[in-house]
């Protein structure tokens, strides 16, 4: 039973109006940034007091940026990211936990290892797959000698190339697979009762009905905390769109700020900057509003 005195309450609640400024204070500080002129922003110390110019910065930063398009193009490539590693995790832990097989546990481990490679590791093979994402297969052929017997049966040399560089799919297709979330439902799966599954088996359902409905409609707090997070990870990649959009037209939001940072020499427009910043953090903070409840409920909850 936890003790409840007016000292500990006392620092319980600035213990949490602590934390409260580290989280709230530098999102305030961009917009009070983002509501000056050029000369108070580059004032040392800049004044906390806002401005007058907030919606003047603002509509200078979303034509200059042309934040509407690329606000589209990260909004499609975070869902897609999104609903492609919750998807994905659910059936690969799915068939980790409710099939027979051989080396599963193995699988299971070189799967978690993967943990340990973050992207920035893996850049270089992983931007090889988005170049040519039928690299594989024809080193296959080139191995196995089935090219060459091509060649020299037909004349016709076998060049299998598909790249998926300034797409949406190029963004999205590569970065599908998660260790994190593969765990996450390996666990939650765990969790569910034997009684259930043999109830669904003696009823006729099969393993994908099983899946469908029974498994996803269970674990939806688990997908929700899952989707908030992966939403906002692919939202803030910066490095993996920068690599493969090279064309204006695929750049997302965050790669596009780059536009609105003052160069060497050039006017020190940190008042546009940050109204752009502004801009581009609304979406993922929405999500964030939006999902908390059902982010923190696939946190610490588990339903069976």
């Amino acid at each position: 039973m936890v003790e409840r005195t007016p000292i500990l309450n006392f620092f319980t609640h600035l213990i949490l109006f602590i934390g409260f400024v580290v989280a709230v204070g530098p999102i305030a500080i961009v917009a009070i940034a983002a509501s000056h002129n050029m000369t108070d922003v580059n004032h040392v110390p800049m004044s906390l007091i806002p401005g007058t110019e907030f919606w003047a910065n603002m509509k200078t930063a979303w034509t200059t940026a042309n934040l509407g398009p690329k606000l589209l193009n990260s909004l499609i490539f975070a869902t897609g990211v999104a609903i492609g590693k919750v998807l994905i995790s659910a059936i690969t832990a799915f068939s980790l936990v409710y099939f027979r097989y051989p080396g599963r546990h193995f699988i299971f481990w070189l799967i978690f290892i993967t943990l340990m490679l973050p992207l920035e590791v893996r850049i270089v093979p992983t931007y090889a797959v988005a170049a040519n994402v039928l690299s594989p297969f024809q080193g296959i052929l080139d191995i196995t000698g089935i090219t060459w017997l091509i060649a020299k049966l037909t004349g016709v040399e076998v060049s299998l190339n598909l790249g998926l560089l300034n797409s949406s799919i190029g963004l999205i297709l590569p970065l599908v697979a998660t260790a994190t979330g593969t765990f996450l439902y390996r666990q939650f799966f765990l969790t569910i009762p034997d009684e259930l599954t043999e109830a669904a088996r003696m009823d006729g359902a099969g393993a994908l009905r099983f899946f469908i409905d029974i498994l996803l409609p269970l674990s939806r707090t688990n997908m929700a905390a899952l989707g908030t997070i992966m939403f906002l990870w692919a939202w803030n990649q910066y490095l993996w769109p920068l690599l493969v959009t090279t064309d204006p037209a695929h750049m997302t939001a965050v790669t596009e700020l780059k536009q609105l940072i003052p160069n060497i020499g050039g006017l020190p427009e940190w008042h546009i900057a940050m109204a752009g910043t502004l801009i581009v953090m609304l979406p993922p903070l929405a999500v964030v509003v939006l999902m908390q409840r059902w982010f923190v409920r696939g946190l610490i909850a588990t339903e069976k």
